[in-house]
């Protein structure tokens, strides 16, 4: 009996120890692979084919089509003062960061030819609000006119509320923005109303249109 009760705590020590050095390896190996973010692995966990363009996951090797298509004023003005203007590489490794660590993953790159050229993605919103989501999107000036925002925007209007329990998708617009209104317009969104004096942009105080979509009615 004794012998038998020595093998067991021997067996259950010996356990202990391989779940400690277990969980030692685990938490050393996610701090490598958070200070190599360049490894290789699988890239790509959502993506979707609309014609012209590809909506997909960000990846690292997006940075300097990002930075290149990203640092141009004249998306700056129609986008929320978070997204930085000039354009810097440090800009794209925080937004990489934050966009391939989110879970559920809800900010998307738009491509073109294999390349970065734009961002679309949704914000989930909370408490009383969480059937509801906020849509937003931007493009590289060298790809404007072509049907690709609208493209991209039916197809992830079309994932978010079939692969989220959302009623209602909305997008807010600047006052001067008409071409951002035409795309919402193509992609199935009714403009809601007009919010007065509702932002602060490059100093002004403006309007904004309120455009929104709700589930079945695209």
């Amino acid at each position: 009996m004794f012998h038998l009760l020595k093998s067991s705590s021997v067996a259950l020590c010996v356990l202990r120890v391989s779940v400690v050095i277990f969980l030692c390896v685990l938490f050393y190996l996610s701090i490598f692979i958070a200070l190599n973010p360049a490894l290789p692995y699988i890239e790509c966990i959502m993506e979707l084919h609309t014609g012209p363009c590809t909506v997909r996951s960000w990846q690292w090797s997006d940075r300097d089509s990002l930075v290149r298509n990203a640092n141009n004023r004249k998306i700056w003005i129609n986008v929320r003062d978070r997204f930085p203007y000039p354009y810097r590489n440090d800009d794209a490794d925080r937004w990489l960061a934050f966009a391939r660590s989110m879970r559920p993953e809800t900010n998307f790159a738009i491509a073109v030819e294999g390349k970065a050229v734009g961002g679309i993605g949704f914000a989930l919103q909370e408490d009383v609000n969480r059937i509801s989501a906020e849509i937003g999107y931007w493009l590289g000036e060298e790809f404007w006119g072509k049907g690709i925002t609208t493209a991209a925007l039916r197809a992830v209007t079309d994932y978010a509320f079939a692969n989220f329990n959302l009623c209602r998708l909305y997008a807010s617009v600047f006052e001067w923005n008409r071409a951002s209104c035409r795309v919402l317009e193509k992609a199935g969104y009714i403009c809601d109303g007009t919010m007065k004096q509702s932002a602060i942009k490059d100093g002004r105080t403006i309007d904004q249109f309120l455009f929104a979509i709700t589930r079945g009615q695209g």
